[in-house]
């Protein structure tokens, strides 16, 4: 399956747009918005969980992050409310559930090995590494994005970004070597520097 997998091409996605698809786990649905592969696959995805459910113990051979957009996420390392932040590195397996419900942002098979775990609160600065991969939550109101590659998931208020207006919730990627121009009043998930890196595969 390939769904906006050209890590070189923009992408603008308004999330409100997209079908909730099934997962293999009943009450488990998810909102793909770039994907390369089949089940196991590298992706961006928007995943609800409903009241109760929950997915079986499995492994992120390519590691996992995940931002926590509302309820509470748990597994058997901790429960994780609205706001969190964490990163599972290459060949940690957790068996996530939910007992209230929640939605998550998640990425999947994205990471290079020697990644390290991240688990913590609401806080600016998220993750740093040494090859230059940031990730940040920031109000934004006026931002030039340089030529590293952006990621971002507009959380709440509105974006105009090179022409194209963001309405919460929506989500896009700048690639490497292009440059945007962000105005608005905005709450942003932003990660940056990761899109030129073509170690990783699916």
């Amino acid at each position: 399956m390939q769904i906006r997998s050209d890590r070189r091409s923009p992408a603008f996605v308004a999330l409100d747009t997209l079908p909730w698809l099934p997962s293999p786990s009943p009450g488990v649905e998810r909102r793909m918005l770039e994907r390369e592969g089949g089940e196991v696959a590298r992706a961006t995805s928007v995943v609800r969980y409903a009241p109760g459910s929950r997915f079986p113990t499995h492994r992120h051979d390519l590691g996992e992050e995940f931002l926590v957009l509302e309820g509470i996420f748990a597994d058997e390392h901790g429960s994780y409310p609205a706001g969190t932040y964490v990163r599972n590195p290459p060949g940690t397996s957790h068996a996530p559930f939910t007992d209230e419900g929640c939605t998550i942002f998640v990425k999947l098979r994205q990471m290079p090995p020697g990644e390290r775990v991240v688990r913590g609160p609401e806080v600016e600065a998220l993750h740093a590494d040494e090859r230059g991969v940031t990730v940040v939550r920031a109000r934004i109101t006026e931002r030039t994005l340089d030529e590293r590659g952006h990621e971002l998931l507009l959380l709440e208020g509105a974006l105009e970004l090179d022409g194209h207006r963001l309405t919460a919730p929506a989500w896009c990627r700048i690639p490497a070597g292009q440059t945007a121009r962000c105005v608005g009043d905005a709450l942003v998930w932003l990660k940056s520097g990761h899109l030129d890196d073509p170690g990783v595969h699916p």
